[in-house]
């Protein structure tokens, strides 16, 4: 019997990779709410959109309602497959996520721009659709463009420019991406 001896990450991390299942239920989440905020006309919700984004990019899926949701009841209640995805640039989209949710809460409720600020989750709408439908990530286009520029160095995500290459080489010794057994 082999075993693998794998850390456990520390507690203020992200998956690397991560399940792209898990992060498209995320982002529909993420859409329904911030749909609800926009159709019932209560800006208080972009808080809780703001402080789900912030959960993630500080601990991964360990502390956001949304994420544990995905990640331990729908995900595995549909039989939504193992999709492996670079961890680091849907961090970067989720920053953005921050950026854009706490942004239309300051409008709407620091300043009561209801308006603006429901323009503001436009975009996040439109971000997060892309990704729960389609599977496309903006931010994380947005992140190899940074990458590509020299803006943000390689070595911060050495395997997200051939993922699948890595998905390969470890599939090759037995191992997920993550480093988990192929069989358990």
């Amino acid at each position: 019997m082999t075993s693998v001896n794998k850390q456990e990450p520390a507690f203020f991390s992200f998956p690397h990779p991560m399940n792209s299942s898990v992060a498209r239920v995320v982002a529909a989440g993420v859409v329904i709410m911030a749909l609800a905020t926009i159709v019932l006309d209560q800006p208080w919700i972009t808080l809780v959109i703001a402080s789900g984004f912030i959960a993630r990019v500080a601990a991964g899926p360990r502390i956001s309602p949304l994420a544990i949701l995905a990640s331990k009841v729908i995900v595995p209640k549909f039989g939504l497959p193992y999709r492996p995805v670079a961890g680091p640039p849907k961090r970067f989209a989720a920053a953005i996520g921050i950026a854009f949710s706490v942004s239309a809460a300051i409008l709407a409720l620091g300043f009561g721009l209801n308006g603006i600020a429901y323009i503001v989750l436009g975009g996040l709408i439109f971000a997060a659709g892309l990704e729960s439908v389609f599977g496309f990530c903006l931010g994380c286009r947005i992140f190899s463009f940074l990458i590509n520029w020299g803006i943000i160095p390689e070595s911060v995500c050495e395997d997200c420019a051939n993922f699948e290459k890595r998905a390969k080489r470890m599939a090759a010794r037995g191992l997920r991406p993550d480093g988990t057994p192929l069989a358990e």
